[in-house]
């Protein structure tokens, strides 16, 4: 009884300075402060002392800063309109043709930047036009870009998975290598829905196919070698066990700097511009990962996840029925919270309990990302629609509608790594 009060004390402080608009990172600090002070009788400001030096001095993080730069150093360049460009005659002659490009060109940029909104943003601003004017229904081109756009979470590198790997003490190399399969997996469901929805509505696709020779689709297909070089480059030496998470995103950055000077997009203006982009989204992220933390650490000290350990382990749930309800959960937090929040959140609370159903703590973390992915397009603050309103002017819920069949595919994804968790361990060392 007693740990309900703290729980619910404690949840009800972090819903009001949220609600009063206070930043999350200091939002997750205050209640932490608070914790201490009101249900143990250690110190606040040594504990906060310590657990801030703890939480910033992880090499790992390292990786963090470096994948975010690559990332916004390629957002810069004309990276997305010369997959676009080669990408199209390749797809053209599948049921959904040109549709496809979203998907795959969202794939394979996530594989290179690691975060959902500057893909969503980076593929939307090239794709979105030339679907419009080649014809595309909107419904099907607006739904598959928000869907595609969060595979820039689940295809590693990933800033949610090294946020995970951090707030878990699970090693990101192999959070990186366990997301290949499932993210390939969302592609194919994506693109399988894709040509489902062409076969049954016929009549609402462009009837005009572009006529491109041959030796025009190798001269195309030569656009996408400095990508795939970089993806090479970036997941091959992890795979491969040549370079660690933080090696790895360092050979992302100097391969994403040459990418940008061959361009012609590497400019003072945007190297400064990127550098800044970085600092603020890293410092943003900084500043949550230090309030979870402290309010990790100070819900230890009340033992509060250890008493919601025991009482799920308590409920006798299967893993399937333990995975149903933490998906139910994890759609509730994703309406409200941002992905990163919500792992940050959630995780020290929600990891024993896993440990102690059976679940591999990597397992969980491709799961929890997947679900984080629902939390992108699900309103009313789902990120990757607030991206798209940018870029179409249309309303939020009005995308949301547009973008549920992609929802739908993300919670078969969760069905089928919970049926067969070979999908996500399958290339694990």
């Amino acid at each position: 009884m007693t740990s309900s009060i703290e729980a619910l004390t404690i949840a009800l402080v972090l819903i009001v300075l949220l609600g009063a608009g206070v930043w999350i990172g200091l939002a997750l600090i205050l209640t932490g402060w608070f914790t201490i002070w009101a249900f143990t009788s250690s110190p606040p400001g040594m504990i906060f002392a310590t657990t801030a030096w703890e939480a910033s001095s992880n090499w790992t993080l390292t990786a963090l800063p470096l994948f975010i730069w690559m990332g916004e150093i390629l957002y810069r360049t004309r990276l997305a309109q010369d997959m676009f460009t080669g990408l199209a005659p390749f797809l053209q002659r599948l049921p959904g043709r040109l549709a496809h490009v979203n998907v795959v060109a969202c794939g394979i940029f996530a594989a290179v930047s690691g975060s959902s909104a500057a893909t969503t943003a980076t593929i939307g601003r090239i794709s979105l036009p030339e679907l419009k004017k080649r014809g595309y229904d909107d419904r099907l081109a607006i739904g598959s870009l928000a869907g595609a756009g969060t595979l820039g979470l689940l295809i590693p590198p990933s800033v949610v998975m090294i946020v995970y790997g951090v707030a878990a003490q699970v090693s990101i190399t192999r959070l990186f290598i366990a997301g290949i399969l499932p993210g390939l997996l969302l592609m194919a469901l994506f693109s399988g829905y894709i040509v489902i929805w062409a076969l049954m509505n016929p009549e609402r696709m462009p009837q005009v196919i572009e006529r491109i020779s041959l030796t025009e689709k190798i001269v195309r297909a030569r656009l996408l070698i400095p990508v795939v070089a970089l993806i090479v480059a970036v997941i091959g030496s992890i795979y491969a066990g040549i370079a660690t998470a933080t090696e790895a995103a360092a050979l992302g950055v100097l391969g994403a700097l040459i990418i940008a000077a061959a361009s012609g997009g590497l400019t003072r203006a945007s190297f400064v511009e990127a550098l800044v982009g970085a600092a603020k989204t890293s410092c943003m992220i900084g500043l949550i990962l230090l309030g979870a933390a402290y309010l990790t650490k100070a819900m230890s000290f009340s033992g509060l996840p250890a008493d919601l350990a025991r009482l799920i382990a308590g409920l006798g749930l299967s893993e399937a029925m333990l995975v149903l309800v933490l998906t139910l959960f994890y759609i509730l937090l994703g309406m409200f919270l941002d992905g990163i929040s919500i792992v940050v959140l959630t995780t020290s609370v929600v990891l024993p309990a896993v440990v102690a159903a059976g679940l591999d703590p990597v397992w969980f973390g491709i799961y929890l990302v997947i679900v984080v992915e629902m939390a992108q397009i699900t309103p009313p603050l789902g990120f990757n629609l607030f991206v798209i309103q940018g870029l179409t002017g249309r309303g939020i819920f009005t995308i949301a509608r547009m973008t549920f069949p992609f929802f739908l595919m993300l919670c078969l994804l969760v069905v089928l790594i919970t049926m067969f968790p070979g999908i996500v361990k399958a290339l694990l060392p």
